[in-house]
């Protein structure tokens, strides 16, 4: 374990959704049949090109909502409330991810595409919100999403974060990038298949027991 390149980490950055989690609760797929619904209500399509639709967005602007907003002027606030309103009683507490958490050195935070709301019902559902300092949603970031380094820039910087001692943790190994660029230590949690790119330092599929090997 490469406790050694975690050392001088005064700051840790966390994803929420499929990070925080595993996927095997499934609630994403929650977040996209309503993404979808709010496409096909809102643009007045159907199902399957609402779906065509959330998934293109993403691809090029990092959310969908951050397509919506583009390309049709969607307000952010209603559109984050419709598609979180979800159900979380399927999910289980994380006692052993709460105490890796907890026992880190320096402050923890949250910093998901989803909204700060969504932060807060999800690290509760899962019992670790204690463990946390902050919660930055994309609202935090200008509604400006990750991968995109302005939204790092907004939130780091009202985080007050120093890149070169800050570890950053994510599902998504686009979202690595600009950290990696930044100074910071990057791990790709999630199942670990094929080769990870050069921006990723370490990766998990075992955030818990990742984190209580550190410290």
């Amino acid at each position: 374990m490469p406790r050694a390149h975690f050392v001088a980490v005064e700051t840790w950055v966390f994803d929420l959704d499929n990070t925080l989690y595993s996927p095997r609760f499934r609630l994403f797929d929650q977040i996209e049949r309503r993404m979808t619904a709010f496409v096909s209500e809102t643009l007045g399509v159907d199902t399957e090109r609402a779906s065509e639709l959330r998934a293109a967005y993403w691809r090029e602007y990092g959310t969908t909502l951050a397509g919506l907003m583009a390309e049709h002027g969607v307000a952010p606030g209603p559109y984050l409330a419709a598609v979180h309103d979800i159900d979380l009683s399927g999910m289980a507490p994380a006692p052993d991810l709460a105490t890796a958490i907890a026992r880190l050195p320096g402050r923890k935070v949250v910093f998901t595409n989803g909204s700060r709301e969504h932060a807060r019902r999800v690290t509760a559902a899962l019992g670790i919100s204690g463990a946390f300092d902050a919660l930055y949603g994309v609202e935090d970031a200008g509604y400006l999403p990750k991968p995109r380094e302005a939204a790092y820039a907004r939130v780091f910087g009202a985080e007050g974060l120093d890149p070169r001692r800050a570890a950053m943790f994510e599902d998504d190994p686009r979202n690595l990038e600009a950290p990696h660029r930044l100074g910071m230590r990057t791990v790709l949690v999630g199942a670990v298949t094929g080769e990870a790119p050069a921006h990723v330092h370490h990766r998990t599929d075992d955030l818990a027991g990742f984190l209580a090997r550190l410290f």
